[in-house]
């Protein structure tokens, strides 16, 4: 499986991006997509996770309410909405695909994708 993710860039506070991340390859025998992010200096963190149906989702707190996953089963491509950005949201955010779970759980994600800047001027 390989994961194209595609979306980020600098915005102001307040502000919103829209990542993507497309999936291609062997997709069928996988369950889930989740979404990471990485500040400099931090260890990364699950983000939010959602199933290809899209009927169960995962957030992490500190983006609930802001940011929304979604799904676009047909074409294998997960989203994340990313509203009211703040600073602190400025990481390197990575897509990946679990076989088992919607989970936070990073070690069972499967593969993984490049990468993508998300930068957040105050």
């Amino acid at each position: 499986v390989q994961l194209q993710a595609s979306g980020g860039g600098l915005v102001q506070t307040g502000g919103s991006l829209r990542l993507s991340c497309a999936a291609s390859g062997r997709t069928v025998n996988t369950y889930a997509m989740g979404w990471f992010r990485q500040a400099p200096g931090k260890e990364r963190e699950a983000v939010a996770a959602i199933n290809w149906s899209g009927g169960m989702t995962y957030y992490a707190a500190t983006v609930k309410g802001r940011f929304t996953i979604s799904t676009d089963n047909a074409k294998k491509i997960v989203y994340l909405q990313m509203n009211t950005l703040k600073p602190e949201d400025t990481a390197v955010y990575y897509c990946a695909v679990s076989r088992t779970l919607v989970t936070a759980m990073e070690k069972l994600y499967n593969y993984w994708g490049q990468g993508t800047q998300v930068t957040v001027s105050s």
